[in-house]
Protein backbone atom coordinates (compact mmCIF):
# COMPACT_ATOMS: atom_id res chain seq x y z
CA UNK A 1 0.00 0.00 0.00
CA UNK A 2 1.21 3.55 -0.71
CA UNK A 3 2.53 6.14 1.72
CA UNK A 4 1.87 9.84 2.18
CA UNK A 5 5.16 11.68 2.76
CA UNK A 6 5.08 15.24 4.08
CA UNK A 7 7.73 17.95 4.23
CA UNK A 8 7.57 20.61 6.95
CA UNK A 9 8.30 24.33 6.78
CA UNK A 10 6.36 26.21 9.48
CA UNK A 11 3.55 27.93 7.50
CA UNK A 12 4.58 26.68 4.05
CA UNK A 13 2.69 23.40 4.62
CA UNK A 14 -0.56 25.32 4.25
CA UNK A 15 -0.07 24.10 0.69
CA UNK A 16 -0.06 20.54 2.03
CA UNK A 17 -3.23 21.26 4.02
CA UNK A 18 -5.01 22.03 0.76
CA UNK A 19 -3.73 18.77 -0.71
CA UNK A 20 -4.87 16.74 2.29
CA UNK A 21 -8.30 18.34 2.38
CA UNK A 22 -8.76 17.34 -1.26
CA UNK A 23 -7.79 13.78 -0.31
CA UNK A 24 -10.45 13.74 2.40
CA UNK A 25 -13.09 15.12 0.04
CA UNK A 26 -12.25 12.36 -2.46
CA UNK A 27 -12.22 9.63 0.15
CA UNK A 28 -8.51 8.85 -0.27
CA UNK A 29 -7.11 7.40 2.95
CA UNK A 30 -3.42 6.58 3.00
CA UNK A 31 -2.62 3.67 5.33
CA UNK A 32 0.81 5.09 6.18
CA UNK A 33 1.56 8.75 6.80
CA UNK A 34 5.03 10.03 7.60
CA UNK A 35 6.49 13.51 7.90
CA UNK A 36 8.18 16.12 9.99
CA UNK A 37 7.42 19.43 11.63
CA UNK A 38 4.25 21.26 10.55
CA UNK A 39 3.77 18.77 7.73
CA UNK A 40 3.00 15.84 10.01
CA UNK A 41 1.36 18.04 12.63
CA UNK A 42 -1.16 19.33 10.10
CA UNK A 43 -1.75 15.76 8.94
CA UNK A 44 -3.49 15.00 12.23
CA UNK A 45 -6.50 16.91 10.86
CA UNK A 46 -6.31 14.78 7.71
CA UNK A 47 -6.61 11.64 9.82
CA UNK A 48 -9.48 13.18 11.83
CA UNK A 49 -11.12 14.18 8.52
CA UNK A 50 -11.60 17.81 9.58
CA UNK A 51 -11.54 19.59 6.23
CA UNK A 52 -10.59 23.26 6.53
CA UNK A 53 -9.51 23.05 10.17
CA UNK A 54 -5.86 23.95 9.57
CA UNK A 55 -6.81 26.90 7.40
CA UNK A 56 -9.31 28.12 9.98
CA UNK A 57 -6.62 28.04 12.66
CA UNK A 58 -4.46 30.29 10.49
CA UNK A 59 -7.34 32.63 9.70
CA UNK A 60 -8.25 33.07 13.34
CA UNK A 61 -4.92 32.96 15.13
CA UNK A 62 -1.98 33.70 12.80
CA UNK A 63 -1.75 37.26 14.18
CA UNK A 64 -2.74 36.38 17.73
CA UNK A 65 0.22 36.98 20.07
CA UNK A 66 -0.78 33.90 22.01
CA UNK A 67 -0.07 31.89 18.87
CA UNK A 68 3.16 33.51 17.71
CA UNK A 69 5.17 36.27 19.32
CA UNK A 70 8.42 37.13 21.06
CA UNK A 71 6.73 37.42 24.43
CA UNK A 72 6.15 33.67 24.41
CA UNK A 73 9.91 33.23 24.83
CA UNK A 74 9.59 34.73 28.30
CA UNK A 75 6.70 32.57 29.48
CA UNK A 76 6.65 28.92 30.47
CA UNK A 77 6.46 28.12 26.74
CA UNK A 78 10.04 29.37 26.15
CA UNK A 79 9.21 29.38 22.46
CA UNK A 80 8.28 31.82 19.70
CA UNK A 81 5.06 29.84 19.45
CA UNK A 82 2.62 29.69 22.32
CA UNK A 83 2.83 26.00 23.02
CA UNK A 84 0.03 25.89 25.58
CA UNK A 85 -2.23 27.94 23.31
CA UNK A 86 -1.49 25.83 20.22
CA UNK A 87 -1.42 22.38 21.77
CA UNK A 88 -4.04 22.77 24.48
CA UNK A 89 -6.33 25.75 24.09
CA UNK A 90 -6.94 25.37 20.34
CA UNK A 91 -7.45 21.58 20.07
CA UNK A 92 -9.25 21.22 23.40
CA UNK A 93 -11.46 24.31 23.40
CA UNK A 94 -11.29 26.83 20.56
CA UNK A 95 -11.27 24.59 17.46
CA UNK A 96 -11.73 21.12 18.93
CA UNK A 97 -9.74 18.30 17.45
CA UNK A 98 -11.88 15.23 16.67
CA UNK A 99 -9.97 12.78 18.82
CA UNK A 100 -12.51 9.98 18.40
CA UNK A 101 -12.33 9.96 14.59
CA UNK A 102 -8.55 10.18 14.81
CA UNK A 103 -8.36 7.17 17.13
CA UNK A 104 -10.64 5.10 14.90
CA UNK A 105 -8.24 5.37 11.97
CA UNK A 106 -6.06 2.34 11.25
CA UNK A 107 -3.40 4.43 9.52
CA UNK A 108 0.16 4.37 10.75
CA UNK A 109 1.15 7.90 11.77
CA UNK A 110 4.92 8.18 11.81
CA UNK A 111 6.48 11.31 13.27
CA UNK A 112 10.08 12.16 12.45
CA UNK A 113 12.13 13.75 15.25
CA UNK A 114 15.80 14.46 15.92
CA UNK A 115 17.45 13.13 19.05
CA UNK A 116 19.13 16.19 20.59
CA UNK A 117 21.99 14.17 22.09
CA UNK A 118 22.82 11.71 19.32
CA UNK A 119 21.86 13.87 16.35
CA UNK A 120 20.13 10.84 14.83
CA UNK A 121 16.69 10.70 13.26
CA UNK A 122 14.03 8.73 15.09
CA UNK A 123 10.66 7.78 13.68
CA UNK A 124 7.94 7.22 16.21
CA UNK A 125 4.63 5.62 15.33
CA UNK A 126 2.48 7.42 17.84
CA UNK A 127 -0.85 8.67 16.53
CA UNK A 128 -2.00 10.36 19.70
CA UNK A 129 -0.06 11.66 22.70
CA UNK A 130 -2.52 12.81 25.32
CA UNK A 131 -0.02 14.89 27.27
CA UNK A 132 -0.34 18.08 25.24
CA UNK A 133 0.47 16.49 21.85
CA UNK A 134 4.05 16.38 23.04
CA UNK A 135 5.34 14.36 20.08
CA UNK A 136 3.95 16.91 17.63
CA UNK A 137 5.67 19.63 19.66
CA UNK A 138 8.93 17.70 19.39
CA UNK A 139 8.85 17.44 15.60
CA UNK A 140 8.24 21.19 15.35
CA UNK A 141 11.00 22.17 17.78
CA UNK A 142 13.28 24.20 15.53
CA UNK A 143 16.39 25.17 17.56
CA UNK A 144 16.22 28.60 19.21
CA UNK A 145 12.57 29.05 18.21
CA UNK A 146 11.70 26.12 20.50
CA UNK A 147 13.44 24.53 23.45
CA UNK A 148 14.24 20.82 23.06
CA UNK A 149 11.09 18.86 23.85
CA UNK A 150 11.26 15.96 26.29
CA UNK A 151 9.33 12.90 25.15
CA UNK A 152 9.55 9.73 27.24
CA UNK A 153 12.72 10.94 28.92
CA UNK A 154 14.59 11.98 25.75
CA UNK A 155 15.17 15.48 24.37
CA UNK A 156 14.13 16.04 20.77
CA UNK A 157 14.35 18.76 18.13
CA UNK A 158 12.66 19.24 14.76
CA UNK A 159 12.69 16.09 12.66
CA UNK A 160 13.61 18.08 9.56
CA UNK A 161 17.15 18.68 10.85
CA UNK A 162 18.11 15.14 9.82
CA UNK A 163 15.44 13.98 7.39
CA UNK A 164 13.27 16.72 5.90
CA UNK A 165 11.50 14.41 3.42
CA UNK A 166 11.41 10.88 4.89
CA UNK A 167 10.73 8.97 1.67
CA UNK A 168 13.54 6.47 2.36
CA UNK A 169 11.98 5.59 5.69
CA UNK A 170 8.63 4.99 3.98
CA UNK A 171 10.30 2.57 1.58
CA UNK A 172 12.18 0.88 4.43
CA UNK A 173 8.80 0.32 6.09
CA UNK A 174 7.55 -1.48 3.00
CA UNK A 175 5.79 1.23 0.97
CA UNK A 176 7.12 1.20 -2.57
CA UNK A 177 4.76 3.87 -3.92
CA UNK A 178 3.97 7.23 -2.43
CA UNK A 179 2.49 10.68 -2.69
CA UNK A 180 5.20 13.16 -1.72
CA UNK A 181 4.01 16.64 -0.79
CA UNK A 182 6.83 19.19 -0.88
CA UNK A 183 6.57 22.80 0.24
CA UNK A 184 9.35 24.27 -1.89
CA UNK A 185 9.21 24.99 -5.62
CA UNK A 186 10.71 22.62 -8.18
CA UNK A 187 13.81 24.73 -8.81
CA UNK A 188 14.54 25.44 -5.13
CA UNK A 189 18.05 24.62 -3.92
CA UNK A 190 18.82 25.00 -0.22
CA UNK A 191 21.99 26.94 0.49
CA UNK A 192 24.17 27.31 3.55
CA UNK A 193 22.32 29.50 6.05
CA UNK A 194 23.79 32.30 8.14
CA UNK A 195 20.93 31.86 10.61
CA UNK A 196 21.82 28.18 11.02
CA UNK A 197 25.48 29.11 11.50
CA UNK A 198 24.50 31.41 14.37
CA UNK A 199 22.22 28.78 15.89
CA UNK A 200 24.99 26.19 15.61
CA UNK A 201 27.41 28.51 17.42
CA UNK A 202 24.93 29.02 20.25
CA UNK A 203 24.08 25.33 20.59
CA UNK A 204 27.54 23.86 20.03
CA UNK A 205 28.56 23.47 23.68
CA UNK A 206 25.33 21.85 24.88
CA UNK A 207 24.13 20.06 21.74
CA UNK A 208 27.20 19.52 19.50
CA UNK A 209 25.46 16.94 17.31
CA UNK A 210 22.57 19.31 16.60
CA UNK A 211 25.07 22.07 15.77
CA UNK A 212 26.68 19.78 13.20
CA UNK A 213 23.29 19.02 11.67
CA UNK A 214 22.50 22.70 11.27
CA UNK A 215 25.73 23.32 9.38
CA UNK A 216 25.15 20.47 6.95
CA UNK A 217 21.37 20.51 6.57
CA UNK A 218 21.44 22.09 3.11
CA UNK A 219 23.44 19.24 1.56
CA UNK A 220 21.16 16.59 3.05
CA UNK A 221 18.04 18.43 1.96
CA UNK A 222 19.15 18.81 -1.64
CA UNK A 223 20.05 15.12 -1.81
CA UNK A 224 16.63 14.17 -0.42
CA UNK A 225 14.85 16.24 -3.07
CA UNK A 226 16.86 14.58 -5.82
CA UNK A 227 16.01 11.16 -4.36
CA UNK A 228 12.31 12.05 -4.50
CA UNK A 229 12.68 13.28 -8.08
CA UNK A 230 14.23 9.94 -9.01
CA UNK A 231 11.32 8.07 -7.43
CA UNK A 232 8.99 10.15 -9.57
CA UNK A 233 11.00 9.39 -12.72
CA UNK A 234 10.73 5.69 -11.89
CA UNK A 235 6.95 5.96 -11.59
CA UNK A 236 7.07 5.15 -7.87
CA UNK A 237 5.94 8.55 -6.64
CA UNK A 238 3.61 11.40 -7.38
CA UNK A 239 5.11 14.70 -6.25
CA UNK A 240 3.00 17.78 -5.58
CA UNK A 241 4.62 21.13 -4.79
CA UNK A 242 3.81 24.84 -5.05
CA UNK A 243 4.90 27.11 -7.88
CA UNK A 244 6.85 30.33 -7.55
CA UNK A 245 3.66 32.34 -8.14
CA UNK A 246 2.00 31.08 -4.95
CA UNK A 247 5.00 30.32 -2.74
CA UNK A 248 4.92 31.81 0.76
CA UNK A 249 7.51 32.41 3.45
CA UNK A 250 7.99 30.16 6.45
CA UNK A 251 6.50 32.85 8.71
CA UNK A 252 4.08 34.30 6.15
CA UNK A 253 1.81 36.97 7.59
CA UNK A 254 -0.28 37.84 4.54
CA UNK A 255 -3.52 35.91 4.97
CA UNK A 256 -4.51 36.32 1.33
CA UNK A 257 -1.29 34.57 0.31
CA UNK A 258 -1.87 31.82 2.86
CA UNK A 259 -5.40 31.24 1.58
CA UNK A 260 -4.15 31.29 -2.00
CA UNK A 261 -1.50 28.63 -1.48
CA UNK A 262 -4.00 26.48 0.41
CA UNK A 263 -6.43 26.68 -2.51
CA UNK A 264 -3.61 25.99 -4.98
CA UNK A 265 -2.76 22.82 -3.06
CA UNK A 266 -6.39 21.73 -3.04
CA UNK A 267 -6.86 22.37 -6.75
CA UNK A 268 -3.55 20.74 -7.69
CA UNK A 269 -4.47 17.60 -5.78
CA UNK A 270 -7.84 17.49 -7.51
CA UNK A 271 -6.16 17.83 -10.90
CA UNK A 272 -3.87 14.91 -10.06
CA UNK A 273 -6.41 12.76 -8.22
CA UNK A 274 -6.41 10.03 -10.86
CA UNK A 275 -2.63 9.71 -10.53
CA UNK A 276 -2.90 9.68 -6.75
CA UNK A 277 -5.58 6.97 -6.77
CA UNK A 278 -3.47 4.92 -9.19
CA UNK A 279 -0.87 4.57 -6.43
CA UNK A 280 -3.30 2.19 -4.71
CA UNK A 281 -3.52 -0.15 -7.69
Amino acid sequence: MPALVLEGGTFRPMFSCGVMDALVDCGVEFPYIIGVSAGISNASSYVSKQVGRNLEIMQKYRHDKRYLGLRNLFTEDKSLFGRKFIYQDIPDKLLPFDVETYKKSNAEFVVGVTNAQTGKAEYINERYASDGYILLQATCALPLAFPPIVYRGTQYYDGGLVDSIPAKKAIADGHEKMLIVLTRTKDYVKEESSAYKLAAKILKSKYPKVAELLLTRHTRYNAEVEYCNELERQGRAVILRPTEEVQIGSFEGDMEKIERIYKFGYDLAMENMDKIKALFE
